[in-house]
């Protein structure tokens, strides 16, 4: 018995495979812990950084899904410390918690408030990528006793091409930003236009870019010139929202012919037009528009300011929703917004800059749609459920041992 037993256990495991070991390690704790530590210090180097860069541009550098990794940047100086994307740090830390604290966690009703909170967490990586990929941003001015129905993206510029009859747009057909903004360095790329007579060809996409005259400034960099202008590329705004993109474009005719180049710019202030027999067409490069299924009526809006400044201390929006023949009156202020039909309406700011006392005002309206608007509270409510039922469970375990090492009296 004895020799069997040393026998036994002197026999060497079998190894694990590659698999097992790489499995460990994506749910371990220690990389749950890295990867919360490297989330924290992403964070405070993104909040210093955005306050000379900007929010969005920041956003961007930091979170979105193109940024494999990044170096910070404090006051102009760039600090010698590669970090990952905070986007993928998130995406490594959802695959953590899914296998480390759903997959492989402890079953059993005394580990149910630990795989509650875990599911809550999840919940929460998951609602800032669906933000990140699917939320749109925009704004919507709109003066005392007007109306208005669309929002106007913040960053995206689209190309519009519309047909002209009796003097006004009969169709519109929109080429998405995502379709040309990559075309950076000579990149070029056909735009079929379904129902026209032709289609288009767009290059060297410029996120800020000016249409400058040859007769006021020559070409630095042998720019393509189109009817004496040229595209002068300039450095992005801080604030993003300032940009102005441009792109050359040409027509590509049924037949296969092409026309001459020409400038498309957000700058510019009147559309190209281009003819087809006895059709006329715009075509145009502006920030997209977006449609509410809605209509807003600003009845009042109220601005209250700091004695003697002109910060902000209260802005007040009396609206009326209108949808069909439905209308509802709503308030919009700050910190409280106006959510319906997956929209919502936040007071942003007023109208138009550097307003003087007794001048008349409109209100803007920053407009999100996010479908995981209110998941983050969702899954803050499953979390605290999940702790809470594992404080119940604790505390029911303490007092069912004390009760056992109480002593009895017959």
């Amino acid at each position: 018995m004895s020799a069997r037993s040393n026998e036994t256990a002197e026999t060497p495991r079998a190894p694990r495979s590659s698999g097992s070991r790489l499995i460990d390690l994506f749910s371990g704790f220690g990389l749950a812990t890295v990867l919360l530590l490297l989330l924290a210090l992403l964070t405070w180097f993104a909040t210093l950084e955005q306050i000379d860069n900007g929010l969005h541009q920041t956003l961007r550098k930091y979170f979105h899904w193109k940024a494999w990794w990044l170096l910070p940047e404090i006051k102009g100086r760039l600090v010698p410390l590669p970090l990952p994307g905070g986007y993928w740090v998130c995406a490594l830390l959802f695959v953590n918690l899914l296998l480390g604290g759903v997959i492989r966690i402890r079953k059993g009703w005394k580990h149910s408030g630990n795989l509650i909170s875990h599911l809550g967490i999840l919940m929460l990586l998951v609602a800032g990528g669906v933000a990140h990929h699917a939320s749109e941003r925009g704004n919507m001015p709109v003066r005392e006793g007007e109306m208005n129905n669309a929002a106007e993206d913040y960053f995206e510029y689209v190309i519009e091409i519309a047909e002209i009859r009796d003097g006004k747009p009969a169709s519109v057909q929109v080429v998405r930003g995502r379709h040309i903004d990559d075309l950076r360095d000579g990149r070029q790329r056909l735009l079929p236009l379904p129902g026209l007579p032709f289609d288009l060809e767009a290059a060297s996409y410029l996120a800020n870019a000016l249409p400058v005259s040859v007769r006021e400034r020559a070409p630095a960099r042998g720019e393509l010139v189109c009817d004496g202008y040229y595209l002068m590329e300039r450095p992005e705004e801080v604030n993003a929202e300032a940009n102005a993109a441009a792109c050359y474009v040409r027509v590509v005719r049924r037949d296969g012919s092409k026309d001459a180049p020409f400038i498309l710019a957000g700058a510019s202030f009147h559309p190209f037009t281009v003819r087809d027999g006895d059709r006329m067409f715009t075509i145009d490069m502006r920030k997209r528009l977006w449609p509410m299924p809605f209509t807003v009526k600003l009845d009042r809006f109220t601005a209250e300011f700091h004695p003697g400044t002109m910060k902000p201390a209260k802005f007040v929006s009396r609206v009326t929703r209108i949808q069909g023949a439905d209308e509802v009156g709503v308030t919009i202020q700050m910190n409280e917004p106006m959510r319906h039909e997956g929209l919502t309406f936040y007071q942003a700011s007023y109208g138009p800059p550097g307003a003087g006392p007794g001048q008349e005002l409109y209100s803007v309206f920053e407009v999100v749609k996010n479908p995981a608007d209110q998941w983050p509270a969702y899954s803050l409510y499953i979390v605290s459920f999940g702790m809470l039922v594992t404080f119940l469970i604790k505390l029911g375990g303490y007092i069912a041992s004390r009760s056992r090492k109480s002593p009895s009296y017959g």
